[in-house]
């Protein structure tokens, strides 16, 4: 069925609302976007790219988890550890519109020239807002845009003091049952702590997913890491994968490990994790 010019002006929302997303590519749309809560939950993690779809108005999504990292440089070496990771997810207002914020309590174990010294405490406060834009509709991606930052709350040792802002850009392809593809393109402000000057860094990703059975998935990934302006920093490559596994429809388990692919990224990382919808 085909929508009238009259049900797209501001005074029919009802129909915005029942399609999920802020835009349709079509006014004959053959699918609708956006959340279904009788579908299990579709979470951020445990891939870099994030989903394209909200969680939903009146719905919360609560994911959270622990990475290691491990970087070396000769004798030098940098371990990290993330504890909790916790993101909370809230839709507000119509289903396509969700608000988020994160912290991330984190333990850094340093070795420089023989001498280790270890620190504690939070990075900056991220929080932002993912609007759904559209359903994917055949070749046409499903789409979402988060604009989002750092508030500078963190502890002394991993603060910037300085407000990050951005944009991420998130577009998705179901392709079949098996397996599903998406890519995200960011711009965000960064500081270089070495001199205090801000410059821009672009980040970009690649993942595929596949549904090995109605409880299993898996993935792999690219992202990169693209600093311009920046003095002391570099330009890092990663790849990495994972599985999650469904336990019920409004709860999942995951696990995932990645390695640089170049000489300033981190030589690995493992993590694993847990996201609990509350419909």
């Amino acid at each position: 069925m085909c929508v009238s010019a009259e049900r797209l002006n501001a005074e029919d929302p009802e129909f915005y609302q029942s399609h999920g997303t802020l835009f349709l590519w079509s006014l004959c749309p053959t699918v609708s976007g956006g959340p279904d809560l009788d579908e299990p939950l579709v979470t951020d993690r445990p891939d870099f790219t994030e989903a394209a779809v909200t969680v939903g108005k009146g719905v919360s999504q609560l994911e959270f988890g622990y990475t290691y990292t491990s970087t070396t440089d000769g004798t030098d070496s940098v371990e990290s550890h993330s504890f909790g990771e916790a993101l909370l997810r809230y839709g507000i207002l119509e289903d396509w519109l969700e608000f988020r914020i994160a912290v991330f309590p984190v333990q850094e174990l340093t070795v420089f020239e023989g001498t280790s010294n270890s620190t504690a405490g939070h990075e900056d406060l991220y929080t932002g807002f993912k609007l759904a834009l559209t359903p994917q509709a055949g070749l046409l991606p499903e789409m979402a845009l988060i604009p989002q930052m750092n508030i500078p709350t963190g502890s002394k040792a991993f603060t910037v003091d300085k407000v990050e802002p951005g944009l991420n850009w998130i577009y998705a392809w179901e392709l079949n049952d098996f397996i599903s593809t998406a890519g995200s393109t960011q711009g965000n402000r960064r500081i270089d702590v070495t001199t205090g000057k801000a410059y821009l860094e672009m980040a970009q990703s690649w993942t595929v997913a596949y549904s090995l059975s109605e409880a299993l998935g898996a993935y792999t990934e690219w992202f990169a890491l693209i600093p311009s302006g920046a003095e002391n920093v570099h330009t890092q490559h990663y790849f990495n994968g994972g599985f999650t596994w469904l336990i019920n429809n409004n709860m999942q388990f995951d696990i995932r490990a990645g390695v640089g692919l170049n000489h300033a990224a981190d030589n690995y990382f493992l993590g694993t994790g847990l996201s609990i919808r509350f419909p």
